[in-house]
């Protein structure tokens, strides 16, 4: 359910930055304390098995990789509302077509690296889980298109639009790297190793 809150949430904060719809984004910024008490009551259930349970092995593996999997799920929550508050700027993204393109393809691939993520988790695809940082590489492409597009502006508002471009891009990046880890942590809830977790996400 948390994971269904939070991709209609990426879908509409997409909308939100390429529509610049300043209502849409009032609702998703109303709808994140939804996906916060989310966090609260499964967190709390999880650390509730931990001290009556006291659960070892595959089950223990199972609690732990749930919860880092809800704060995944949450920060990427809190990444669409730095996307969404962008939409008073929409103006001035939308007013460099290089730039603004490329954006537009980075939220088609942090949507759908999310979904597969999603679709990972709830059918526990080990396969699916490993392809997920493979596919993670058309946005790293998009990353470097992005940058390299974002020293050619010139113009009076170029640095204004520089920065309001790079917020949203490096939103749109980081969300694809929860979705990342999401699978290297249904990795280690399948097969044990704690190899692929050494790639934790930096704040």
């Amino acid at each position: 359910m948390m994971a269904l809150k939070v991709d209609e949430a990426l879908e509409q904060a997409s909308e939100v930055l390429l529509t610049g719809d300043l209502d849409l984004a009032e609702r998703v910024i109303a709808g994140d304390d939804a996906i916060d008490a989310m966090l609260v009551s499964l967190t709390e259930r999880c650390y509730d098995l931990l001290a009556r349970q006291s659960p070892v092995a595959s089950d223990l593996r199972l609690i732990v990789s749930v919860v880092r999997i809800l704060s995944d799920l949450e920060r990427t929550g809190d990444l669409c509302l730095r996307i969404v508050k962008l939409a008073p700027e929409h103006h001035l993204l939308a007013s460099h077509v290089e730039t603004f393109e490329i954006l537009r393809r980075m939220t088609l691939e942090a949507r759908q690296l999310f979904r597969l993520a999603a679709q990972a988790w709830s059918t526990q695809d080990l396969n699916l889980a490993k392809t997920l940082e493979t596919r993670d590489e058309s946005m790293d492409g998009c990353n470097t298109s992005l940058m390299q597009a974002l020293l050619r502006l010139q113009g009076p508002d170029a640095v204004h639009v520089a920065i309001q471009t790079l917020s949203a891009g490096r939103a749109l990046e980081r969300i694809a790297d929860h979705s990342v880890m999401i699978g290297e942590r249904i990795r280690y809830l399948l097969t044990g190793s704690s190899e692929s977790l050494s790639k934790e996400i930096g704040p």
